[in-house]
């Protein structure tokens, strides 16, 4: 089995799962009002443009093993920017200094999505490796939590960890019945009411425009007159909505795994941001790539291809899963069971990167096995701010940590979800029918924020027409299950001089992905040369016999962390 099925902890995988629905809002009560859209957004982008304090970094050796080429550093910034001079909010950051013996050109800032993914934690893992060395050399590489995410003064939802962990346990990975769904609206409401309580002083300046602003006094502190940034999948949301605010502090952009915008925001909509961005559509397009290429590969090239025709067992698999869980042996006296949802959970997180492709195939063919579709011969292989949180954490009575909540900081300010949490499961049962498995997974993002209260009277809504007349490079692969190529071109439509890279591969972004596309990138980044229209290969051919790269063994696993770090945290990625 693959390493993420065989962990120790019996509902690991289910609580990863429902992390992916949770986060991106809070939860939705039954009967709870819709938030409404905010009302508040300028017609002017300048007039979110406002005057702070600069803070002062001062860079210390990070605490580490293995983390000796990089500098750590915390930082104070507004809390409430409309009150730029009141109370602060931690920013943690991470910079990973330029290699050149000069003067470096200036810095990089990265954003790796989620929302809520963790900027400092994932640099750590892949800073060394995600560019061409031509960047490093010229650029530092600077990598930052969001307000409300990771070590920046997170948004929790629960007194500790424990507690959070032991409620996501307790819910179904993807809700099929209709126990399944009225407790997994009891859980979201659980959580709703937590986040606000616990942390509502920080849930109500957490949209993407203030990490927009903060992310602009963190460019000046770095000594940068423009900014240089890197933004994955959510990622490209906070490049859209710095460069709206800030149009003429634009040095370049490099888009990689595009939302629109407009569909992030969702003024007027009446579809719930888990259909909006369209993830069902995108994971089942990349599924059937996946079955195709598969059997393709015959049966030594793909595990699953032995025992069939991959699309057909798979549907086997599932249908033998909605009928009862199976437990899978992971040693001699432990077993993990293992739901539907479990796996179709597992089987889109598989679809982030082609170089976790074949172990998703041998998975597919071990449940087959397991379920009894096929025998064992056949086994292959703003305002007055809410302090209450404030005060339990100052009585010792809440902890930070890293929580689910780090997403709401985001998506619930930032977007607007029409539906009423009753609305949900009819809501799943259509996109079911539309892209069987993923469409209902992906339904349910965006019902945990109907019970929210707290809003961010500051956060952006557009408009996305943008004004910045540097280049911009908007990226896209071509089979994307999180962030489909159809975003590409509407994305870019967004800016007078968009270049887009197409990508002609299957996997979420291209981080680590395409050589080829790190050369693009390398030469905007250094030289200012954006491609007008280009296309790139992938490095990693699904099912193939070798990669293109030499360091492509290493770009995968590293690739493969970071989207599980994502994963984990954002339901977007």
């Amino acid at each position: 089995m693959t390493g993420s099925m065989t962990t120790p902890r019996a509902r690991v995988l289910s609580a990863a799962t429902v992390a992916a629905l949770l986060v991106g809002g809070i939860p939705a009560a039954a009967g709870a009002s819709p938030p409404t859209a905010p009302t508040t957004a300028p017609t002017a982008p300048t007039a979110h443009q406002v005057d702070a304090p600069v803070p002062e970094i001062a860079w210390v050796a990070c605490d580490g093993e293995g983390l000796e080429a990089y500098e750590c550093a915390d930082v104070e910034v507004p809390s409430d920017y409309d009150r730029p001079q009141g109370r602060t909010t931690t920013i943690a950051l991470t910079r990973l200094p330029a290699t050149g013996t000069g003067e470096p050109t200036g810095s990089v800032l990265v954003n790796f999505g989620g929302p809520g993914g963790p900027g400092v934690e994932t640099l750590h893992l892949v800073g060394e490796v995600m560019f061409d060395p031509e960047v490093r050399e010229n650029f530092d590489v600077v990598g930052f939590d969001p307000r409300g995410v990771g070590q920046s003064d997170p948004v929790t939802c629960f007194r500790d960890a424990e507690r959070e962990n032991a409620l996501l346990m307790s819910l179904p990975a993807i809700p099929l019945t209709s126990g399944e769904e009225r407790r997994t609206i009891a859980g979201f409401a659980t959580i709703a009411a937590g986040c606000q309580l616990i942390s509502g002083d920080r849930l109500a300046t957490s949209s993407t425009a203030n990490v927009a602003r903060d992310m602009d006094l963190l460019r000046q502190a770095l000594g940068d007159e423009e900014l240089t940034y890197v933004g994955y999948s959510y990622g490209t949301i906070l490049g859209a909505t710095y460069s709206a605010l800030f149009p003429d502090r634009v040095r370049a952009l490099v888009l990689d795994g595009t939302i629109d915008p407009v569909e992030w925001s969702g003024k007027g909509s009446s579809d719930s941001i888990g259909t909006r961005t369209r993830q069902g559509a995108g994971a089942t397009e990349t599924f059937d790539e996946f079955t195709r290429l598969c059997a393709e590969a015959g049966s030594e090239g793909c595990a699953l291809a032995a025992l069939g025709d991959p699309a057909d067992v798979v549907e086997d698999v599932y249908a033998a899963l909605r009928e009862s869980p199976v437990e899978v042996p992971i040693s001699e006296d432990e077993t993990v069971r293992i739901t539907y949802g479990d796996v179709v959970g597992l089987a889109f997180q598989s679809l982030y990167n082609t170089a976790g492709w074949q172990d998703l195939a041998l998975a597919f063919a071990e449940l087959a096995v397991l379920t009894g579709v096929s025998g064992p011969s056949m086994r292959a292989q703003g305002g007055d701010l809410p302090i209450v949180g404030d005060l339990l954490r100052r009585l010792g009575l809440a902890e930070d940590y890293p929580s689910i909540g780090g997403a709401l900081a985001s998506m619930c300010m930032d977007t607007h979800n029409p539906l009423r949490s009753w609305q949900y499961p009819a809501h799943a049962d259509a996109q079911d029918e539309l892209y069987p498995h993923f469409g209902r997974m992906r339904a349910w993002v965006g019902a945990q924020c109907a019970p929210v209260l707290v809003r961010d009277t500051d956060a952006y809504t557009g408009p996305w027409e943008q004004t910045t007349q540097e280049p911009v490079l908007v990226i896209g692969t071509r089979f994307d299950p999180a962030t489909p190529y159809s975003f590409t071109e509407p994305y870019a439509a967004h800016y007078p001089d968009a270049r887009v890279l197409t990508v002609e591969g299957w996997g979420h972004t291209t981080l680590g992905a395409s050589v080829c596309a790190d050369a693009a990138i390398a030469r905007y980044l250094v030289d200012g040369e954006a491609p007008t229209e280009a296309t790139c290969e992938q490095d990693l051919v699904p099912f193939g016999p070798a990669l293109r790269a030499a360091e492509s063994d290493e770009r995968a696993q590293l690739r493969d962390d970071v989207g599980r770090l994502v994963w984990q945290s954002g339901p977007l990625g």
